[in-house]
């Protein structure tokens, strides 16, 4: 068993360092073709966007791979009594997305130009969510392959597309462009779906019987996904509000409307988009994490041995890659993004992001030995916290440092309040 818990974070870590790098590679020629104007409005929806998969998702992979791991279902019950309850949920924020994106665009982001790239955000969602719940199979299975080859592939043909398409959409203005690069992840989700199907083993076939949902299997699933789900619900609807009450509160203290969109822009994109390249392996280690501490629930010490390695290792990398971001952040941005805009917010938060890497391993212990509620209400209390000290913090006109104090507090708050829960558990 330890050997399947090493190997599969080995598939994973190797994974997610090509899917890494490729998504990378996306985002320097994406953030450089299109201009700051265009960066500037997709940074300004991808609150919005993380809010919406959040949603779409229920939680539905961690839980998935929760049952799955403990064998007291099948994987076609499993998978086929969740997916019409996944669907309908999509078609109904679809609706919500659509007739709601004029108010949201122009009340809420204060952009306009957001609205149609807002509507295209959601036709992706269904995509997604299918593909997430066969993810959350093959998690539960501990078979990584499909997965790391999906992610992969995905990223692949999305740069072959991004390339081929971008040019050509940009002849028609920033925001189609924006539209049209939102829109290819539709067709990276569907050959991510047909990867995953090939790995279907060959007795997975698929009966009349099969497509019928249990609603007991349903019931598990929600009450394992929805506590899950909550918690990240409540941080996207943080990450949501947060440059709506950021740039109402600057704006109150006398900045104008560009310096915000731009710095904001800059922190997302450059500086947050910088520091967690490195999440790749606590990504993988986190996910492998799942499953296999979901078989030692009643093995306190057990759990205990695999998650101490666990944090230890992420605290590594984590020391690691910060300290290295330190002393070159201004080389790699001007390398990567040919700007050196975000230099000094990423040299502030080096000396607090370490513990940002601990934070991933902690919840998946936690969802795995059935504290998903825990998770939720910590996330909400570090929300909370903040939105407050976002408020509270640009009172003294310090500009987006108001932000990123705010983030590092958020940390803080998430990471101590999940380590002394897991203490407590397995001591």
């Amino acid at each position: 068993m330890k050997n399947k818990f090493i190997q599969s974070t080995i598939i994973l870590m190797i994974g997610g360092i090509a899917t890494k790098l490729l998504s990378f590679i996306i985002k320097i020629y994406f953030t450089r073709i299109i201009g700051t104007d265009g960066i500037n409005i997709y940074a300004i929806i991808m609150p919005t966007y993380s809010l919406l998969i959040t949603i779409a998702q229920l939680g539905l992979p961690i839980a998935i791979s929760n049952i799955i791991a403990k064998g007291e279902k099948t994987g076609k019950k499993v998978i086929f009594s969740i997916i019409p309850v996944s669907l309908v949920l999509n078609l109904i924020i679809i609706a919500i997305i659509v007739l709601s994106s004029k108010f949201l665009s122009n009340n809420l982001l204060h952009e306009p130009r957001a609205q149609l790239p807002l509507i295209c955000l959601s036709f992706i969602l269904p995509f997604i969510s299918i593909s997430s719940i066969i993810r959350g199979y093959f998690f539960g299975k501990q078979k990584m392959t499909p997965h790391t080859l999906s992610n992969i592939l995905e990223q692949i043909f999305k740069f072959i597309i991004v390339i081929a398409v971008l040019p050509i959409l940009l002849k028609y203005g920033t925001i189609v462009a924006v539209c049209g690069y939102i829109l290819i992840n539709i067709i990276s989700e569907i050959i991510s779906i047909i990867i995953f199907l090939l790995f279907l083993p060959k007795r997975f076939t698929i009966q009349k019987k099969d497509i019928k949902p249990d609603p007991e299997t349903i019931k598990e699933i929600l009450a394992i996904g929805l506590p899950s789900v909550g918690g990240r619900i409540i941080g996207n609807i943080g990450f949501f509000f947060e440059p709506i009450i950021l740039t109402w509160i600057l704006m109150l203290m006398g900045y104008s409307g560009e310096y915000i969109i731009t710095e904001y822009a800059v922190y997302n994109t450059y500086v947050i988009g910088l520091l967690i390249v490195p999440t790749f392996f606590v990504t993988a280690l986190s996910t492998a994490l799942l499953p296999e501490i979901s078989k030692y629930t009643c093995n306190k010490n057990r759990a205990k041995s695999i998650f101490k390695k666990a944090i230890t290792w992420a605290f590594l990398l984590g020391l690691i890659a910060n300290i290295f971001f330190y002393f070159f952040a201004e080389f790699i941005l001007m390398f990567i993004f040919d700007t050196n805009a975000g230099v000094n917010y990423i040299k502030v938060l080096t000396f607090f992001f370490i513990l940002y890497y601990l934070e991933a391993p902690m919840i998946s212990t936690l969802q795995a030995l059935g504290y998903s509620k825990h998770c939720m209400m910590t996330t909400t209390l570090g929300i909370i916290v903040k939105l407050m000290m976002i408020v509270i913090l640009s009172l003294f006109k310090i500009g987006i440092y108001s932000l990123i104090f705010a983030e590092v507090i958020f940390i803080v708050v998430v990471v101590l309040s999940s380590y002394i829960k897991i203490r407590k558990v397995l001591n």
